[in-house]
């Protein structure tokens, strides 16, 4: 006999974690899988009594047509407890087995077993599970980080003496039902992460990413808040697929009034067939609560900054010669810029695509990873000892999960190519996708990206994939479908080439920003956030993109006056004051900048080595209230002594001289002098606003403290669109 969803029988389990103003309540009782009683606010310490009685009181009333004991919804839902939504596991032995009834087994706190009540701070809680009659056995971890932000992850195994076709495997977190606002982004090639509101409604807001890949279009972190939440206010929940595959994110609302966000790996039909004793893990999915989006974000940031491997704040400034010269590699012109970038204070250099096999253009070579004795005689070593000799870092471009089908790998190796019947995938970009699957492909993938690594001091490596996954099957296979494996394959590769140069840095960019994720960032030191690098454009991506990724992983370039993706001409002080608000870099010909174009871009770079501490170490804060094409945003110090705001105007706006600047972030207690910082020429068209005090005197401002600067705030500037004025804050006595 199995226990019923009311059976205490067994003994009841209630597990509280709570840290870094979160709680997490589970109740894993009577032999049941852990539902979530509380998740968000932290409740402080609770004893037995008080918290058998929170995870008593919720549970409902049986309503009017419903099954006849209180839905149960488990971190795994499940079908058989009169769940309608989504089920968390769906599949079958041939179309047994497919609702499967599980029995809690035993339940762990940081590996230690736990029976009755129990309380910690930040912990792993480990639940195993059991249906015998399925032939189904089931692990989740549960886990509270000291950064506040919750991550759950499953695994199925197999314990049945026929084969199990696994379907779907998510994972869910109830929200309460004031979270009545979705948000989540979309997006495109050269226009990532753009934001998108719409309330939550009954049913199903499904976001699925079928690319192989994470999307430039993703939904990136799905949000449920209360009634317009924004960057400083509102209660707001969100969770994050942490996988560079095909991923579901969904938000989910039934009739009973139960609200849910959850996320897993997409799998494609008959993707994943569990043989006897196999398993299948899926991704983390990572939950965050917080008082507006900016302390969601934090949580992330403050996760991300913890890593074993951690990313310092000492990134050094970059020059990508992509943009000055494309397919060009002309030894001279490539050491030329190797001399100018050095003399401006640029601490690494990259070459992108182009240094090998017959990779003249992009319709040929690609896969092909050898120097061409064509484009490079003696190899690279004239600029790589060049650069180095300069006090540089040297880095270099590799696209390993991709291939021309004019290239030497092509051609001896078609069955290497992903495809899902004889004929090959429609091209994208001229090109199709190396299976890394297939243990021959990926050996050579492996041994060729070595061997370069091997011969050359080469510190870092933009790790590009510039197409989607179509039609990805596995030829020797019949076509099976293949990104599942290719995207495990993908990580074990990073693993491996880091496990062998354990000091390379990896950047992940994929036509641009369409790889950014908590699983490619597990492995890989920054992000690039787009191909575009217009910086009217590039406001709103960086913007956004630092609702998961703190500004240090964010690739972040100054690039020529007339954008190469757009078009538009802008100021250098408007191309860099938005560029230094991640890991600097450069994309642009120096060898046509002009003496004061340079003299500035100068004055930039030594601006951001003096403040990258503050730039990519303090916590992000984005102000709300202002006109739509007015952004205030900054960085404030851990310790909240100092802080850099900038303030950003992108087009002609409705009111002018427009509302006051309320600064957030700094301690309301202590009393800050915050004045304009001008590096370079001055923002265009600026009137500078009585409180400045004189040029003369270098703008000396005024002082306030952070309750006023948050809460009344400083009359605002006037400057032409495109332009923005930085603002410095420093305690004071």
């Amino acid at each position: 006999m199995v226990p019923s969803q009311t059976d205490r029988t067994t003994p009841q389990t209630v597990v509280h974690l709570h840290g870094a103003g979160v709680s997490l309540l589970l109740d894993i009782g009577g032999g049941l899988l852990p539902a979530i009683a509380h998740w968000g606010p932290d409740l402080g310490e609770l004893d037995a009594t008080s918290a058998a009685a929170l995870v008593g009181a919720g549970v409902p009333l049986i309503g009017p047509n419903a099954v006849d004991t209180p839905i149960r919804l488990a971190v795994l839902p499940e079908h058989h407890t009169g769940w309608t939504g989504r089920p968390g596991l769906s599949g079958s032995r041939e179309g047994r087995a497919w609702s499967p009834l599980f029995t809690t087994t035993s339940v762990s706190l940081d590996g230690a077993p736990v029976t009755g009540w129990t309380e910690s701070g930040a912990g792993v809680v480990g639940v195993t599970a059991l249906d015998d009659e399925a032939g189904l056995a089931l692990d989740l971890t549960i886990e509270l980080l000291p950064s506040g932000l919750v991550r759950a992850r499953a695994r199925v195994t197999n314990t049945g003496e026929d084969r199990y076709a696994l379907e779907d495997l998510v994972l869910a977190f109830p929200v309460p039902p004031e979270a009545c606002e979705l948000l989540d982004f979309g997006g495109r090639w050269g226009h990532e992460r753009a934001p998108q509101r719409r309330p939550f409604t009954v049913g199903t807001h499904l976001r699925e990413g079928r690319k192989g890949r994470t999307g430039a279009d993703s939904a990136y972190l799905l949000h449920a808040g209360t009634p317009g939440f924004g960057f400083g206010d509102g209660q707001v929940y969100a969770v994050h697929t942490a996988y560079s595959g095909n991923h579901t994110h969904y938000a989910e609302r039934v009739f009973t009034g139960d609200r849910i966000l959850g996320g897993g790996e997409l799998l494609l039909p008959g993707e994943v067939q569990l043989a006897t004793g196999e398993a299948y893990e899926g991704p983390w999915v990572y939950a965050a609560h917080g008082t507006g989006l900016d302390d969601v974000a934090r949580r992330f940031h403050r996760h991300l900054r913890s890593r074993e491997r951690p990313v310092t704040t000492t990134r050094p400034v970059t020059l990508n010669v992509w943009e000055a010269v494309y397919f060009d590699h002309d030894t001279d012109r490539l050491l030329d810029l190797a001399e100018r970038a050095a003399a401006l204070g640029v601490e690494r250099y990259v070459l992108d695509d182009g240094w090998f096999g017959s990779r003249r253009d992009d319709r040929s070579g690609l896969g092909d990873w050898v120097v061409s004795d064509v484009a490079w005689p003696h190899g690279l070593h004239p600029l790589v000892d060049r650069v180095r000799a300069l006090g540089m870092e040297f880095g270099l471009w590799f696209e390993p999960e991709m291939v021309n089908p004019d290239s030497d790998v092509a051609r001896a190796h078609p069955e290497w190519v992903l495809s899902a019947r004889r004929e090959w995938p429609v091209e994208s970009r001229h090109q199709q996708v190396l299976n890394l699957g297939i243990e021959g492909a990926y050996e050579h993938v492996k041994a060729q990206i070595l061997a370069v690594l091997d011969e050359y001091d080469i510190g870092y490596v933009k790790w590009d994939h510039n197409r989607d996954l179509i039609e990805a099957g596995t030829q020797p296979e019949g076509g099976r479908p293949g990104v599942h494996e290719q995207t495990r394959a993908f990580y074990r590769l990073l693993d491996e080439i880091r496990a062998a140069h354990p000091d390379l840095e990896i950047e992940s960019c994929s036509s641009g920003g369409a790889r950014v994720d908590l699983g490619v960032l597990e492995r890989t030191d920054r992000v690039w956030v787009s191909d575009n690098i217009d910086p009217h454009d590039r406001q709103h991506m960086l913007r956004w993109t630092t609702q998961l990724i703190p500004p240090e992983f964010m690739g972040s370039h100054v690039a020529s006056g007339r954008s190469h993706t757009t078009g538009r001409i802008h100021d250098l002080g408007f191309r860099a004051a938005t560029a230094i608000f991640g890991h600097l870099g450069i994309e642009w010909d120096l060898a046509r900048a002009s003496d004061d174009e340079l003299s500035e871009l100068s004055a930039w770079i030594a601006f951001f080595r003096q403040e990258r501490e503050l730039m990519l170490g303090g916590e992000v804060v984005r102000m709300d209230g202002f006109d739509p094409d007015v952004l205030l945003h900054g960085v404030v110090a851990p310790d909240r002594s100092r802080a850099i705001f900038a303030m950003v105007v992108l087009d002609s706006v409705d009111a002018s001289p427009g509302p006051r600047l309320r600064f957030r972030g700094l301690d309301p207690a202590r009393r800050y002098r915050l004045r304009p910082t001008i590096v370079g020429a001055a923002p265009s068209g600026l009137q500078a606003p009585r409180w400045w005090g004189a040029r003369e005197d270098g703008f000396p401002g005024i002082v306030l403290t952070g309750g006023a600067l948050e809460h009344v705030g400083v009359a605002a500037p006037i400057v032409h669109p495109d332009q923005v004025v930085l603002f410095r804050a420093e305690e004071t006595s």
